[in-house]
C-alpha cells in the first residue's frame, strides 16, 4: 500500500509499505478520507507539539473514515463491508483512567499521528473494533473523517456544561471553533458569539450557528460588551485566549480546547473573585454517538467545512494550503486517489 510520511520538518514522502494485518478484535480498514488537521501542520512545519517530538519516520492524519475490508479473529461489532468513522486512539481499557470512562486520560493511549504511532495518511490502517463506528449511508466520507474533529466539539461542549439558555463565546473560527458553535445550538444555547480576526471563517460562522460574530481587529472583546456564562476557546493564542477569559461572566466556565502555546497567562484574581471555573480538554471518550447523531440529524455541517480535496500523493499540498490560502478551512485527503 501507498503512505505519506514525514520524514523530515518540511519533507513527504510517498513510499509503499506492506498492507497490515488486523489481529484479535481488530478490524483492516480501506481509507476513503481523512481530514487535515492543525496538529497535522504543526508536526510538518515544526516536528513537535509540546512534549510530543516526531524522532522517526512518522505518518500524519488522525481524522479517517473508509471501508471495513478485513477482520481479526473474535470481530463481532462490525461486519465486511461497513463504512466507518475511525476513533483514533487505543487505550490499555484497564487502567484506572480508561475503568472510570476517561479513557481519553490513559497514560498508555496509542493514538494516531502522535509520535511514535503511525497515522491514517495511508491506503490502509488496522483499528480496534470499538473505535471503528458504522456511519449512515446519509454521510458522505468527508463527513465521516470529519466527525472527529466533531468528537472535539462535543466534548468541550460537554465539558463546558453547555445547555439551554447558555451565553456561548466560541474564541477562534477554525474548524473546532466552527463546529463547537454548532454543537452549541444544537443543546439549545440561546446566545454564540464566535470572535476571530479572520472575516472569510466568521462569515462562514454566521451560517453554522453563530448568532453573532465578531472581528477583534475591529472591536476587543473587552469593549464587546460580551459577558458569557461558557468560553469555549478554540483559538489556541495566549493572548486572545486571556482576552476572552476577561470576560466570562461570574460563575462561569472557561473552556481550553485549543492547542497553540505551553503556557498562557492566567488572571487569577479575576477568576477567583468571579468564581470562574477554568478547565482544559484532551481529546475525546464516548463522542462517537452523539456527533454520528448530531451530523446524520443536519444539525451540523461537516460538508460545509471542507475546502480542498488531495489525493495521497498531494498530502504535502494537503498540509502547506492553510499557510497559502487564508480562506481554506479544512483539507480532505482521500487515498484512494
Amino acid at each position: 500500500m501507498r503512505v505519506a510520511v514525514l520524514r523530515d520538518v518540511h519533507e513527504i514522502v510517498l513510499e509503499e509499505r506492506p498492507v497490515p494485518e488486523p489481529g484479535p478484535g481488530e478490524v483492516l480498514v480501506r481509507v476513503t478520507a481523512v481530514g487535515v488537521c492543525g496538529s497535522d501542520v504543526h508536526y510538518y512545519e515544526h516536528g513537535r507539539i509540546g512534549e510530543f517530538v516526531v524522532e522517526s519516520p512518522l505518518v500524519l492524519g488522525h481524522e479517517p473514515a473508509g471501508e471495513v475490508v478485513g477482520l481479526g479473529t473474535g470481530v463481532t461489532r462490525v461486519g465486511l463491508g461497513a463504512r466507518v468513522s475511525i476513533e483514533p486512539g487505543r487505550p490499555d481499557f484497564t487502567c484506572t483512567e480508561c475503568l472510570a470512562g476517561r479513557y481519553n486520560l490513559c497514560p498508555n493511549m496509542a493514538f494516531f499521528a502522535t509520535p511514535p504511532v503511525d497515522g491514517a495518511l495511508a491506503e490502509y490502517v488496522v483499528v480496534h473494533e470499538a473505535f471503528a463506528h458504522p456511519v449512515p449511508d446519509t454521510l458522505g466520507d468527508d463527513a465521516a473523517a470529519l466527525l472527529e474533529p466533531l468528537s472535539v466539539g462535543v466534548w468541550a461542549a460537554q465539558k463546558g456544561h453547555v445547555g439551554l439558555g447558555s451565553r456561548v463565546l466560541v474564541n477562534g473560527a477554525g474548524p473546532i471553533g466552527l463546529v463547537a458553535a454548532q454543537v452549541a445550538a444544537a443543546a439549545g444555547a440561546a446566545e454564540i458569539v464566535v470572535a476571530d480576526v479572520n472575516a472569510h471563517r466568521l462569515a462562514l460562522a454566521a451560517t453554522l450557528g453563530a448568532t453573532a460574530v465578531l472581528d477583534v481587529t475591529e472591536t476587543s472583546l473587552r469593549d464587546s460588551g460580551l459577558a458569557p456564562t461558557v468560553l469555549l476557546e478554540c483559538s489556541g493564542n495566549p493572548g486572545a485566549a486571556r482576552a476572552a477569559i476577561d470576560v466570562v461572566a461570574p460563575a462561569g466556565r472557561a473552556v481550553l480546547v485549543g492547542t497553540g502555546s505551553d503556557e498562557i497567562p492566567v488572571p487569577l484574581s479575576a477568576l477567583q473573585r468571579r468564581e470562574v471555573e477554568l478547565t482544559g480538554t484532551f481529546r475525546y471518550a464516548n463522542t462517537w454517538p452523539t456527533a454520528i447523531a448530531l451530523a446524520a440529524s443536519g444539525r451540523v455541517d461537516l460538508d460545509a467545512l471542507v475546502t480542498g480535496h488531495f489525493g495521497l500523493a498531494d498530502s504535502e499540498a494537503a498540509l502547506t494550503a492553510f499557510a497559502k490560502d487564508p480562506n481554506a478551512v479544512k483539507g480532505v485527503v482521500r487515498p484512494g486517489e
